[in-house]
């Protein structure tokens, strides 16, 4: 969204403390100008947004995912060109920074699906100054185990490099193959990535979901987001256990000042 004028964000959800609390961060630090709505109603918000009256929304921390989705695929749509909407959390860990997908909105996508919330979170990731570095995640790394749910990820890996050859993709890898290069050199030796991915792309919404929170829980990760790609207007969602920071963190993304 640029630099510049100071976007307008609203929060439905301006009842809730949290909400209070961050929106007065947000103010404060020059991150975005808030606008607070007191009758918690996603409606209202997106149709501000689509008449011009915010620059972003910001949802979720007293709402289900599938509410702040549906109110905004109804009121604002996807952008011109886009298939599906879906999502990312950044992830940042011991210095770095990774983008997981999907894992808050899409269930169990089809190869084809898998190819666009790939390709999105890649172009997500350049949005940062980020080169992406896509691994196709799996049970299986090369060929070491089989069945459909493998054939999928192998599947949308010739899908991606064929939509978007310029594109570092690998697949399918398991999780440290991904990102671990002494075991990524020995079950992928051949791979321009294997080793250190930084966009990991989760084959349903079950294993990602799990995942980043394990990383987030055990791992002691800053998870931000879940942030939604593909829409006409940026929408963003909150986890409904979200704390002021990370409501701060998602205000800045959605204004475009990360």
């Amino acid at each position: 969204m640029g630099v510049g004028k100071m976007k307008r964000i609203v929060f439905p959800e301006g009842n809730d403390e949290r909400i209070i609390k961050a929106a007065e961060i947000i103010s404060l630090e020059g991150i975005a100008e808030p606008i607070l709505l007191k009758n918690n109603d996603i409606n209202l918000g997106m149709e501000m947004l689509k008449n011009g009256e915010a620059d972003g929304l910001v949802c979720g921390a007293c709402h289900t995912t599938a509410e702040t989705i549906s109110s905004a695929l109804r009121i604002i749509g996807l952008g011109e060109g886009v298939k599906l909407a879906s999502s990312y959390f950044l992830m940042k860990i011991k210095g770095q920074t990774y983008f997981f997908a999907d894992c808050g909105l899409n269930v169990n996508p089809t190869a084809e699906e898998l190819s666009e919330i790939a390709i999105q979170t890649a172009n997500s990731a350049k949005e940062y100054g980020i080169e992406p570095r896509v691994a196709m995640l799996s049970y299986s790394t090369k060929g070491s185990g089989r069945g459909p749910l493998v054939d999928k990820v192998v599947e949308a890996t010739r899908l991606i490099r064929e939509k978007a050859p310029d594109l570092q993709v690998d697949g399918e890898l398991q999780l440290d193959a991904a990102i671990v290069p002494e075991i990524g050199i020995k079950k992928a030796q051949y791979s321009s990535i294997a080793g250190r991915a930084n966009v990991l792309i989760f084959p349903d919404l079950n294993s990602g979901n799990i995942g980043y929170k394990l990383v987030e829980r055990f791992a002691g990760a800053t998870a931000i987001g879940p942030i939604i790609q593909g829409l006409a207007k940026p929408v963003n969602d909150l986890s409904r256990g979200c704390s002021i920071e990370d409501i701060v963190n998602v205000a800045a993304i959605t204004g475009g000042r990360r």
